[in-house]
This record gives structure tokens, sequence and C-alpha cells, in this order.
């Protein structure tokens, strides 16, 4: 088994149980009902398993690197506006599951956002778009999760993530540029810029730690992979910002603008990460897919 150094800390993944576990009929009764409805009914229900959700075979996968390292290489901390008697039900579902989770947050209906930074979390997966907001602007790489297809089989043998490049890997800079001015002053900027790495974005942090997982000697099994609408001259420094870095992609697609799930059906990743709803929205079609929020403050925000 591997030990870890000590300047790699396990990645920490906050994630909402509407994500892990499938909700929908709960949270419809909790919208249209109320919450003591809504509370009673997961009362109610407290027996019965829930099935699981757009993320859990992300997680699932990603729990069972633990079992290749003296210490965790990924910890995983429910992060839920639930009542904690509604909760006790999510919590079930985990040991029926035999999920090594074991830190959980449930806040009554109160913005999770000030408590991110109390369980040092790295990422938060929500299917709510307020909750996912209120991460990114407290500072939290966090992703909105759209349904996972049924027809979706995740790969049994290789954990498989897939990032979009321009606010998401890296700052929203150039991307502001091409909303603004157009492709040629994006190509403008990229070939005069091409040796002036490109700066990290809310998801930079979070695809090192992975790179850096997957660097190790017990972790032979992950992908990771770039699919980006950038192209050729573009692509460079790309490449030269990654390899700056440190981070090793397994796999990249500059795609010039054609859409993306075709890519992504054939990678088929646990998880896709991109800024632009019409990209998430066509991916969640055939893979698990999740969209990046600007912050608030962005110069892009209101472009959502």
């Amino acid at each position: 088994m591997t030990q870890l150094s000590d300047s790699m800390k396990p990645l920490i993944i906050g994630l909402s149980s509407r994500a892990l576990f499938d909700l929908e009929e709960e949270n419809r009764i909790f919208e249209e009902q109320g919450l003591d409805a809504y509370i009673e009914y997961q009362k109610d229900n407290e027996k019965i398993i829930l099935e699981p959700g757009s993320a859990f075979p992300l997680i699932d996968a990603l729990l069972r690197l633990n079992k290749l390292a003296e210490e965790p290489l990924v910890e995983v901390v429910i992060m839920s506006q639930n009542d904690p008697q509604a909760g006790l039900r999510v919590m079930h579902a985990i040991d029926y599951y035999n999920l090594p989770i074991t830190r959980a947050a449930f806040s009554g209906g109160a913005r999770l956002g000030p408590n991110l930074a109390a369980f040092g979390v790295d990422l938060y997966l929500s299917k709510d778009s307020a909750d996912v907001q209120d991460a990114a602007d407290h500072g939290v790489a966090a992703a909105q999760i759209y349904a996972a297809p049924n027809s979706f089989h995740p790969d049994m043998e290789e954990i498989r993530i897939a990032f979009d490049g321009d606010a998401v890997v890296f700052s929203e800079d150039s991307e502001f540029i091409y909303q603004q001015e157009g492709l040629e002053a994006f190509k403008k900027n990229e070939k005069e810029l091409v040796k002036c790495p490109l700066p990290e974005g809310p998801f930079g942090r979070v695809i090192r730690a992975f790179s850096r997982i997957k660097q190790l000697s017990t972790v032979p099994r992950m992908r990771i992979a770039l699919v980006t609408a950038r192209g050729n001259p573009s692509h460079e420094r790309v490449i030269l910002t990654l390899r700056g870095w440190g981070v090793n992609v397994d796999e990249a697609y500059f795609l010039g603008g054609l859409p993306k799930e075709e890519v992504l059906k054939a990678f088929n990743p646990h998880i896709f990460f991109d800024d632009q709803d019409k990209h998430v929205q066509s991916a969640s079609e055939h893979v698990p897919s999740a969209r990046v929020p600007y912050r608030s403050g962005s110069k892009l925000h209101g472009g959502e």
C-alpha cells in the first residue's frame, strides 16, 4: 500500500444527498407540499432504501481507491439542507451500500456555504443550483449535477473524469474574450500569450488533486481527459500550462467548436465538468455531467 506524503492531503468532496441518491420524488413533495410533509414522508419511509443517484457511480469508485492506500485518498462529507430527522434515511442508505462516509452536515434549511470551510471541502457537488452558486461564491470548486441517463454504465475497471478547459480548469479570462470579441480575437490573444501560463480556474486544484492521485503507483486505473472547444493554434497554451503545473492528462480533445457529446460517449466518464449549460445538457443525455457556475462577481455571470 502507498503511504501519502505530508503534502498530499485527501481530496475532500462535499456532496448533497440528492446527488448521491435518487430523491426526486421526495424533492417534489418538498416543493409542492412543504417541509413538514417532506419530513413525515422521509420518516414514514425510513426503512426503504434509496436508489443510487447521478453522482453515485463516481463517489463509489473514488471511495474504493482508499483500499489501495494506507491513508484515505478521498473523503466524502454529506452536506445537505435536509432536516436531521429526514437525514436519517440518507445515512441508512449509506450503510446499506457500504459507503465509507462518516461525516455529515444536515443544516435544516440553512445555506451550506459557511460550513464548507469548516469541513475543509475541496469540491462540492449538488443538484441544487442555489447551493452550488453559494459554494462557488465561497471560493470552493462546485458543480451542479444534472440528471444522469438511465443507459449510462460506468467503466468498472477505470475511473474516468473529463474536464472542460476555459472557466473550469483555467480562468474565465480567455472565455470572456471569446464571448465579447469573437473567435479571431480569442485566437490572437492565445497566440500572443502562448508562452504565458493560463491562470488557474475554479477546478484547477481539483484536476491537480486527481493528477496526484493518478500518479500513485497503486492507482493505475484512473484516466483524465480534457474536452475543450479550443482548436489549433490555441491548444498549445493549454498543453504548456498543464505541463507547468505537473498535471498529466491521459487524453485531450481540441474540438475546434465541434459538439462534445460524441467524444464524451466514447470516453464514457464517470463525470464531465463544463461551464456552459448547453454543453452540459447535451452531454448529460449520454454521461453524468455537471455545470460549473461563474462566481456572482464574474464578468460572465449574467451570461449563463
